[in-house]
């Protein structure tokens, strides 16, 4: 079949490639000048399947409030909300019951292990080199910190996932890098997750797709699709739609507006994150693998030699503002446990600043498969959750695409969830 896929972030390549592994004929249509240059440009590099969650959990909208006027603040609101957002607030407020939080948990982590199993074949099979480090430990700072991953570890154990509770002293013989000035009260370990540098992982994974025939084009604006036939694509400065036997719709923050005028009302909004890239002055003052500070939301990750350390969720505002203190937290949070990492000379000229959107729906799910509307397909709303999800979503909507069962449980993650 002769596809198109809107979108080359994680999504659309990983996609593209699958879908070019059962033999269709794939185009990928990107408005950027080359893969992977939103939201999957600089994100953390996480791969924590066990702790791929729904944000909507119970106690989140009290715990959002208690620090929303705190300097340091997770979440930050950037008034006026538009009245999407607000929607979409309420939607995420409704769905922190506790038993739409374990059904949506169990649905994001059984795709984010399915996932990882398939990265990890992909580098193997295709000899994929990028940056990668294994390991990857939770910082506790406080009792208070330890107390309210409870729930979290609970989640842990019943997937199977190998974790391990360690003090202060165990925390710096495998981070001996350490800040020696910070006290705090050790860690989570999970042995088994890594950091792996998202877009190297889908520049390479793009040239796979090239070779296996995938054509791209790039600087390249989807104004609409037919409201009456959606696999009629009009590109933007062209006169006549392109037609295909199916599309798939990658396109991040912009599927849902690409969507709305096929009366597909997705509700998904941009929640920015922030991250920091700069080169490891002394490899003796960095982090080995990658770490995430439980009470700021704050990873810090080594990949090759450079340190990145990502976090801050913002509802509200724009990519073009920046808020200057989700950028001091970041930089907060690695002066208190690698203050030595990057030399002081490079923090104004060496240090990339970048702030992303997040596609996220509000009850945590990404939407893989089936649009109901005739060749259309959905594979979005990953949120935050992108990079360790996107290798198992890509071979899944492959398989249902194909007509056949995808390999694992797709329960709630099709679009008949949204109601």
């Amino acid at each position: 079949m002769r596809v198109a896929v809107i979108g080359a972030g994680i999504i659309g390549i990983t996609t593209a490639y699958e879908l070019a592994v059962d033999g269709h004929e794939v185009t990928v249509f990107e408005r950027r000048g080359t893969a992977a240059e939103e939201t999957s440009f600089t994100n953390a590099g996480i791969v924590a399947p066990g702790y791929v969650t729904p944000w909507a959990a119970p106690g989140a909208p009290g715990k959002v409030l208690s620090q929303l006027f705190n300097h340091h603040a997770p979440v930050k609101l950037s008034l006026p909300l538009s009245r999407g957002e607000l929607a979409w607030m309420l939607a995420w407020f409704r769905a922190c019951k506790l038993e739409t939080y374990l059904t949506n948990r169990s649905r994001m982590q059984r795709l984010a292990f399915y996932s990882r199993e398939r990265l990890h074949k992909l580098t193997a099979e295709l000899q994929l080199e990028y940056e990668r480090s294994t390991g990857y430990m939770v910082l506790l700072r406080a009792e208070k910190d330890s107390q309210l991953i409870q729930i979290g570890l609970q989640a842990l154990q019943d997937a199977g996932v190998a974790f391990k509770k360690i003090n202060a002293d165990e925390v710096r013989q495998i981070e001996p890098a350490l800040n020696p000035d910070t006290n705090f009260l050790g860690a989570v370990l999970l042995p088994d997750d890594e950091a792996a540098n998202c877009r190297q992982f889908t520049l390479l994974l793009k040239n796979e797709a090239q070779r296996m025939g995938v054509t791209f084009e790039f600087n390249t604006t989807v104004a609409h699709l037919d409201s009456a036939q959606a696999t009629r694509i009009l590109i933007a400065g062209e006169n006549s739609p392109r037609t295909f036997d199916r599309v798939v719709m990658c396109a991040g923050l912009a599927s849902a507006q690409l969507l709305r005028p096929l009366g597909l009302k997705i509700p998904l909004i941009a929640v920015y994150g922030y991250s920091l890239s700069a080169p490891i002055g002394e490899p003796l003052n960095a982090p080995r693998s990658a770490l995430m500070d439980e009470r700021y939301q704050v990873a810090i990750s080594r990949l090759g030699n450079r340190v990145r350390v990502a976090g801050s969720a913002e509802i509200g505002g724009s990519l073009e503002s920046r808020h200057a203190a989700s950028i001091q937290t970041l930089y907060k949070v690695l002066r208190d446990w690698f203050p030595g990492a990057i030399q002081h000379a490079n923090l104004g000229t060496n240090v990339q600043v970048w702030k992303g959107a997040r596609p996220m729906l509000p009850d945590g799910p990404p939407i893989i498969g089936d649009s109901g509307l005739p060749g259309l397909w959905l594979n979005l709303g990953h949120g935050s959750s992108g990079w360790a999800l996107s290798c198992g979503s890509a071979r899944a909507l492959a398989d249902l695409m194909a007509g056949k069962s995808a390999d694992i449980d797709m329960e709630g993650l099709d679009i008949s969830r949204l109601g």
